[in-house]
């Protein structure tokens, strides 16, 4: 089994091999994961509670069944695309990104 050469003047070592790196990588992944399903629990269940005592309608609607319907989407929504634009930004510190990524 061969081994590419390195060069002398290459001592960095490679992010995607680095164990510290992963690790750190991994964390931050678990913990951005962690924090976004918090917020999608409670935009799902302690604002359609709370909406409960607001008793007026809405286009037709009870605002509480909007607010658990529609309102909540938008949230669910920038929840998906801060945890893709967080991703992108991990990945491209830790060297880790597609090599076909903008």
């Amino acid at each position: 089994m061969t081994t590419p050469d390195a060069s002398p003047a290459d001592s960095t070592p490679d992010p995607r091999h680095d164990p510290a790196s992963l690790q750190r990588y991994w964390r931050r992944n678990v913990s951005s994961i962690v924090a976004l399903m918090a917020i999608g629990a409670l935009v799902t269940f302690g604002v359609s509670y709370a909406a409960r005592s607001l008793q007026f309608t809405f286009f037709g609607w009870p605002f509480s069944f909007w607010v658990a319907a529609q309102g909540a989407m938008f949230v669910y929504l920038g929840i998906v695309w801060w945890y893709a634009h967080r991703m992108s930004r991990l990945d491209a510190a830790h060297g880790l990104q597609d090599e076909d990524a903008p």
